[in-house]
């Protein structure tokens, strides 16, 4: 169990893991812990990033109102960043791929909003009657309209953490603790859960941006690959800021 104490050592501001930072990421306003492995969590990072906090972004607002009434918000929260110097913005909740065109049309640098923009790309990777399947937070909020504003499958499979015992309440109350091993648990019986009930299932997503911790143990367990914020990110990164390579 992480302690509160704990929580708020892990939980970033806005700040940077080095001087130059080429990714910003818009935070949600929330106070569970971010451990390693969590997209707010700097070290989670191998490249720098910068954090901005957008207020009164909680999970219930996003995931629950569609982020009704914040967008103002999150577009002030970006231009703060990209004065600052980074080349692109990213989010924590996966839910934003909602607003992805918006805050892609309304800030001056690429903005990669959710997970889920990758499922169209995964998909291309599998064999035509395989599909990618999708964890995410809440099954019930995430609608044709968020996946169709990720480029995604309206009919992709999709399991989600509501029912969990201890992933889903905690993110989606916000509580300041987190029973880890517990949250692990719960995110491999939504994996077994998503396949079984899918066998066409040869991939998966991960919506939300609180899984990545687990993507190891999931890919381990079901034997098909696992693509989370991370995934995507770096991906993201690597256009922000090629590796130079050695000439010789």
């Amino acid at each position: 169990m992480l302690s509160s104490v704990e929580r708020s050592n892990q939980h970033p501001k806005s700040t940077s893991v080095k001087s130059v930072a080429s990714l910003g990421i818009l935070m949600l306003d929330t106070n569970f812990p971010r451990i390693l492995g969590d997209a707010g969590n700097p070290q989670s990072w191998p490249f720098p990033v910068r954090y901005k906090i957008v207020k009164g972004a909680s999970v219930q607002k996003v995931v629950q109102q569609n982020a009704a009434g914040l967008i103002d918000t999150f577009v002030a929260a970006g231009q703060e960043l990209i004065a600052g110097g980074v080349d692109g913005i990213a989010t924590t909740c996966g839910f934003l791929a909602l607003h992805q065109c918006e805050l892609a049309r309304r800030l001056t640098v690429p903005v990669a909003s959710s997970s889920l923009m990758q499922v169209a790309t995964v998909q291309a990777t599998l064999a035509p009657d395989k599909k990618v399947g999708i964890i995410t937070i809440s099954a019930a909020a995430l609608t044709p309209e968020h996946l169709r504003a990720a480029n995604a499958p309206t009919n992709s499979p999709i399991v989600g953490m509501e029912q969990s015992l201890e992933f889903g309440p905690a993110i989606l109350n916000d509580a300041t603790e987190l029973d880890i091993k517990q949250c692990e648990r719960d995110m491999l019986t939504a994996g077994k859960a998503l396949v079984k009930q899918n066998p066409e299932v040869a991939a998966i997503v991960l919506e939300c941006t609180n899984m990545v911790p687990y993507a190891t143990s999931l890919q381990q367990s079901l034997g098909v690959p696992v693509y989370s914020i991370y995934s995507f990110l770096s991906w993201f990164q690597s256009g922000l800021m090629p590796r130079q390579f050695e000439r010789k």
